[in-house]
């Protein structure tokens, strides 16, 4: 804990969220994406794009966040610019002193590494901490029953959520909701340094992943359809090798924060 007892969540603070094309880190598009800016004194800065991922929006993803294929194509830029432009504003405003708060950011920043790969051969910089409210509720509260979806975790905490599925509205979502942990778990969150904290939650994550899998291959044991028990153990074979990388999947790397 900080010996001046200060919390980390009165600011600056950055917030990010992606609406994509669907869930896999790898193959999968940025659709939309927000980055907020929350200075203390100031009003919130809040910078949207929308791409033109490429490829099609499957129905599936147009019901979660509202984007068609048809809108993306008419009013979206092209996916390359929308992709170095969300990697400028991180670089520039994202430092050791202020953290970048995502809810389960190891998603959200693996698809932006993955679309800088494809578009600029180049590799996203983790540049200052990360704080993932997902990742420290489930560590707060282990046993605890019940979804743990944003909304769910929103509500349960008593945090205000507008714009569900919208990645305005779920970035500001998830600051709020990091704000609410940290003042209200002070000595394990709120006042641990934030290096320090990026470092617990590469642990935690990594637990956490690792029961996934076990979880994944209890089930596999239990199913009496080959094929499904097969696509369970490669299943959970995958997110073991997740397990060894936070806030970047499938990326070794220090887990030290640079610059602090």
């Amino acid at each position: 804990m900080n010996d001046s007892g200060v919390c980390w969540a009165d600011g600056p603070l950055l917030a990010f969220d992606l609406e994509t094309t669907g869930v896999d880190t790898d193959t999968d598009r940025i659709v939309t994406a927000t980055l907020i800016s929350i200075v203390p004194g100031r009003d919130p800065v809040t910078s949207n794009w929308l791409a033109d991922p490429g490829i099609e929006i499957p129905e599936e993803s147009s019901r979660v966040h509202g984007i068609t294929t048809e809108h993306a194509r008419t009013h979206g830029h092209p996916a390359p610019e929308v992709v170095a432009g969300v990697a400028d504003a991180l670089a520039e405003s994202w430092d050791a002193s202020t953290p970048l708060i995502a809810f389960n950011a190891s998603f959200d920043l693996s698809v932006l590494n993955a679309e800088l790969r494809r578009h600029h051969e180049r590799e996203l910089a983790i540049s200052g901490p990360v704080v993932d409210p997902f990742c420290i509720d489930r560590q707060l509260d282990r046993f605890r029953k019940g979804k743990r979806t944003l909304g769910a975790l929103c509500e349960h905490h008593g945090v205000r959520a507008d714009g569900a599925h919208t990645s305005d509205g779920d970035a500001l979502a998830a600051a709020r909701l990091a704000w609410r942990l940290a003042k209200s778990y002070p000595e394990r969150i709120g006042e641990v340094p934030l290096e320090q904290l990026h470092d617990n939650q590469v642990g935690w994550y990594r637990a956490q992943t690792r029961n996934f899998a076990d979880y994944l291959d209890k089930q596999a044991g239990r199913a009496s359809d080959p094929a499904e028990a097969e696509r369970l153990r490669q299943r959970a074979e995958r997110v073991r090798e997740d397990a060894e990388s936070w806030p970047l999947r499938g990326r070794p790397e220090p887990s030290a924060v640079p610059g602090v």
